[in-house]
């Protein structure tokens, strides 16, 4: 690790760890203002949130619960655009993950 302790490493490591949810919300604010259409569908979720009560029954509820077929759809639309938001967001802390990795390495001489 040339003139880099590795106890360094493990003590970065560990900042990040630490600080990982403060890093996941920053990357999100960073990703609404940058991505309109992911924005838009932040406010689509919230807007099915609040319109269809049920959604929120199914996801965060506990016991039974009946829905109409119509009811069913909307939830299983919910679901399919909470996991292309959820797609969104993963792939861009993959990409922030790789950029500020390679920021650090820059900072410190590795590279």
């Amino acid at each position: 690790m040339n003139s880099l302790e590795k106890t360094d490493f493990y003590d970065l490591v560990e900042r990040i760890k630490d600080s990982f949810m403060e890093i996941d919300s920053d990357i999100m604010v960073d990703l609404k203002k940058q991505d309109e259409d992911y924005a838009n569908m932040c406010q689509e979720l919230g807007e099915m949130e609040s319109r269809y009560p049920f959604i929120l029954e199914v996801t965060e509820g506990s016991g039974a619960i009946s829905l109409t077929a119509e009811e069913h759809e909307i939830v299983r639309q919910y679901m399919s655009r909470m996991f292309e938001k959820e797609t969104i967001e993963r792939c861009q802390i993959y990409f922030r993950g790789h950029t500020d990795g390679y920021a650090y390495l820059k900072k410190i001489g590795a590279i």
